[in-house]
């Protein structure tokens, strides 16, 4: 059994509890197709190793996967269900599993906060966990975080990269703003000390958090209008991104040279937000670009009548083609009413561009090296030893050696710090005359 943990929402229903009663569970808003893909990517993964006869041959891996909405409190939560086989409803899957089952990996979670907080919890149990968009460097730090794997470099590298990129422009008077979270808080961090060995000053340096109040955004509208330096180094998570990026587009914020991190700066859904044309021509470093043959036509067949995780797909094709289905909890009155049958080929919006490709390629990496670890252990030829009994800590010790190659012909393998090494592409936006933005490597 593989655990996911994933933000299928972004936040959640500021709520004043009074504790007389127990707290009622979250309420989440804000969907995020980005992450939903992510899941998706990952059942892409399962589903090809169950259909392969070279890999785990006669063993089936199944799934539980959690949405946490962004939450760190939610992730740890959902974190000890899958350590415990303690299974709660809230998980999303309803597959036929009756056989309570502690999970021999975990996939996610999509941001850095969440994975240090759950990573020190599932530490102690040995229990690997794989991230495919964890940047932040403090994580590669195995006293803290034992069992902690990602498929995506750490923010060390690219953190120096990114003062590099700035000084062989001769930018030497900048302003930054972080997402005030480790990712970002450290990230930053390690920029400024890289920036000012090569001689580069920053005029200001602000952090923001998308919960933030407003008249702390309005803080830092302030700060950059008031500025001298024209170019803005944004070490931001996507979520972040498109908050503020609304926020500036009310105060026509342009003709600045934007930097950013792989946060943002190949996120099509952020592009498409920028109608105002606030980010054209920025530049910055991505996660190079890739492929994996298969996982499109997947994702554009999924069926919210056929699928196992019934109720949240459901909400997904709601949203998807703006319609509700005649069950659905939250029908009303106005809405046309769904089929399940709707074409998704004819849709364009954030779930149906594949730009995140190179995200979903490391889900798709991190699955096989789950696959690869529990085929060796299980000392698979023709047929797998079924005897054999799964420990976490001796999958962890093989999972930090393993090195295979995927269909595409990637090599895969971790360093001693669990990380894979470290590549960049650098990416400009350069606007189109149709309005849309090329991103060009």
């Amino acid at each position: 059994m593989l655990g996911g943990i994933f933000s299928f929402h972004t936040s959640w229903k500021d709520r004043q509890d009074t504790y007389i009663q127990k707290p009622l569970p979250l309420q989440c808003t804000s969907l995020n197709f980005r992450d939903f893909q992510f899941a998706q990517a990952m059942l892409f993964a399962i589903e090809e190793i169950n259909n392969s006869t070279d890999l785990l041959p006669g063993i089936s891996l199944g799934y539980k996967i959690y949405d946490t909405c962004g939450s760190i409190a939610r992730s740890v939560r959902v974190a000890l269900a899958l350590a415990n086989g303690n299974d709660a409803a809230s998980a999303l899957s309803e597959a036929p599993c009756t056989r309570l089952s502690r999970v021999q990996a975990i996939m996610g979670e999509t941001s850095s906060s969440p994975c240090m907080a759950i990573a020190t919890v599932i530490g102690r149990f040995h229990i690997p966990m794989i991230s495919h968009f964890a940047t932040c460097a403090c994580l590669s730090d195995k006293t803290k975080y034992p069992s902690f794997l990602r498929t995506v470099p750490s923010d060390y590298y690219q953190s120096r990269a990114l003062a590099q990129l700035v000084k062989h422009f001769g930018w030497t008077w900048v302003g930054a703003i972080r997402t005030n979270d480790d990712y970002g808080n450290n990230g930053m961090a390690t920029f400024t000390e890289t920036a000012q060995q090569l001689g580069i000053c920053l005029e200001y340096s602000v952090s923001f958090f998308r919960t933030d109040p407003p008249d702390k955004i309005q803080k830092i509208i302030d700060t950059i209008k008031t500025s001298t330096s024209k170019v803005i180094v944004a070490f931001l998570s996507h979520m972040d991104m498109d908050v503020i990026l609304h926020k500036f587009s009310h105060h026509n914020l342009t003709g600045y040279q934007w930097v950013g991190t792989e946060g943002w700066i190949f996120d099509s859904q952020t592009a498409a937000m920028d109608r105002h044309h606030i980010l054209d021509g920025a530049i910055g470093l991505s996660i190079p670009k890739a492929h994996v043959s298969g996982v499109r036509e997947f994702m554009l067949d999924v069926k919210p009548l056929n699928s196992s995780s019934n109720e949240m797909f459901t909400e997904f094709w709601e949203a998807l083609f703006s319609c509700k289905f005649r069950q659905s909890k939250s029908s009303s009155g106005n809405q046309r009413e769904c089929t399940g049958h709707e074409d998704l080929t004819g849709v364009q919006n954030s779930f149906t561009d594949m730009s995140s490709m190179p995200i979903f390629n490391n889900v798709y990496k991190g699955v096989y090296a789950v696959a690869h670890t529990l085929h060796s252990i299980l000392n698979c030829n023709k047929t797998c030893n079924n005897t054999v009994q799964l420990d976490p800590y001796k999958i962890l010790q093989l999972m930090k050696k393993i090195q295979f190659k995927t269909k595409e012909g990637e090599e895969v393998y971790f360093n001693e710090n669990g990380d894979p090494s470290a590549k960049y592409e650098i990416i400009h936006w350069q606007p189109t005359e149709k309005g849309t933005v090329d991103f060009v490597t």
